[in-house]
Parts: structure tokens; C-alpha cells; sequence
């Protein structure tokens, strides 16, 4: 558990790809402007988070909500249902599908309204252009990304990469700046259109999310920025993915 900012701390864990690989994996506390709790995605803490996190909620009981913000992260929306079970426990429309028996609250993060319930303490966006879940359940591109409104922090699940080396390797290679997921071609919309709006929004984003000092993405690590590194990084990840955009308009013209 470590906190980035006055009401906001960020949790790192372990996911291993095949049991070997651990590419990592997050959840985040916010502190609301009235003094509870919202969780950002569902993980299992071990003991001294866990310790940490009910000592700062009391007990987890002024935890108000559980959202979690991208559709295939699913395995540990339990242990965090577990961890605050009267807090609202609300997922995408994949998360209602894939764990039916879990207490999902009505609406979807996805949805606008949803959305606005929380307007007050975060700021939402959905990548335009992109399916949320595609037809191929291994492109993981899109997601809702979330914005806390008192710390700027901006809390992503794979849309924007931040890629960390392992170990000793961390000392060598200096940790990424923002990317968008490899596998963005495949999330694009196929239809007309679809390229373009997703650079919009990537170019709207930059500057509406200007002065973002830290953000915390899945799987890997977190990424500290200058006063202009949002914009930046946002733009620099846009241009290293023009050609698969232009791909894409010559395919849906």
C-alpha cells in the first residue's frame, strides 16, 4: 500500500501468466470530499495491506463503493466483496455476466449515468472508437478509465501500458512512458470512422486530463509525471500507433 497523494493510495500485486510470468496487477483507495472510501478494482491484499486498509476505513465499513473499471479483470472481484460486503459492488456488463452470483449493484461503470453517481469524486472516460469487449476474448485494449478529482491521479487498466522490468533489471532500464495497448487494432470498431474517433478522444483526453502527476496502470507499475507528461506521453503513445490507425481507415473506408 502506498499512497501518492492526500486521498489517494495504490495497491501493486501479483498475476502470473501461466504460473510463471508475473505481469502484475492494482487496485486503488480513494478518499471521497466526504471522507469515505471508494476502491478501484477488486485484489486480493495480503496481510499488511489488508491491516492497513481496514485501520484507514474503519474496518472497511466507510468503504462506499467497489467499481471495478475493466471488463477481463475478474478473478479477484470476490476477495474484494469479501474484504467491504456492504459497499456497492459495481462492475461492467462482462463482470455481471462472468460472476453472476456476486451482489452487483444496478448499472454498469460504462454507462453515463452510473457514471455520474460518483461525479462529485471521479472522473470517468471510455475510449471512443473502441469495443469494450471484443469477439476475441484475449484483446484486453479498452476499459474505463478513472480520474481522481482531488489528487488528479489517474487510475487505467491496460488501455495506456506503463511497462516496469522485473528485479534487478529496474535498475538497468527505466521504467516506460505511457503506451496504449498492443492490441489496440483489434479493439477498434470495424466500421468508418472508428480510427478517427479514437484519435479525438486521445487528443481531447490529453488536454482535458493536463497535469496528471501520477498514473497507476495495470499490470506493471506507476507512472510519475512532469507538469506537462500527461499531454505529452498521451500524444507521443497517439503517434506510435497512427500507422495501425491508418490501417484501420484504409480497411474501413
Amino acid at each position: 500500500m502506498k499512497q501518492l497523494a492526500d486521498g489517494f493510495w495504490n495497491f501493486r500485486g501479483s498475476f502470473k501468466i501461466g504460473g510463471l510470468i508475473d505481469i502484475g496487477t492494482q487496485m486503488s483507495l480513494v478518499r471521497r470530499k466526504n471522507g469515505r472510501f471508494i476502491l478501484l478494482d477488486s485484489y486480493s491484499l495480503d496481510d499488511a495491506d489488508k491491516r492497513e486498509l481496514l485501520n484507514l476505513t474503519d474496518g472497511g465499513t466507510k468503504i462506499d463503493a467497489i467499481i471495478n473499471v475493466h471488463p477481463f479483470h475478474t478473478i479477484h472481484c470476490s476477495a474484494a466483496h469479501d474484504l467491504a460486503p456492504q459497499a456497492r459492488l459495481i462492475g461492467t456488463r462482462r463482470h455481471h455476466q462472468q460472476m453472476p452470483d456476486l451482489p452487483w449493484a444496478d448499472g454498469v461503470i460504462e454507462d453515463e449515468a452510473t457514471q455520474a453517481e460518483f461525479a462529485e469524486d471521479l472522473e470517468f472516460t471510455v475510449p471512443d472508437g473502441l469495443l469494450l469487449v471484443t469477439p476475441d476474448d484475449s484483446v484486453h485494449a479498452a476499459s474505463v478509465l478513472a480520474r481522481h478529482r482531488a489528487s488528479s491521479i489517474v487510475h487505467v487498466d491496460d488501455t495506456l501500458n506503463v511497462l516496469d522490468a522485473p528485479g534487478f533489471l529496474k535498475r538497468i532500464f527505466p521504467t516506460s512512458s505511457l503506451r496504449f495497448h498492443p492490441m489496440l487494432g483489434k479493439a477498434l470498431e470495424p466500421s468508418a470512422g472508428a480510427a478517427n474517433a479514437f484519435d479525438s478522444w486521445a487528443r481531447e483526453i490529453a488536454e482535458r486530463w493536463a497535469g496528471t502527476p501520477f498514473v497507476c496502470a495495470a499490470h506493471s507499475a506507476v507512472r510519475t509525471l512532469g507538469s506537462d507528461g500527461w499531454r505529452e506521453e498521451i500524444l507521443n503513445a497517439l503517434s506510435a500507433v497512427q500507422k495501425t490507425l491508418d490501417s484501420h481507415r484504409e480497411k474501413h473506408c
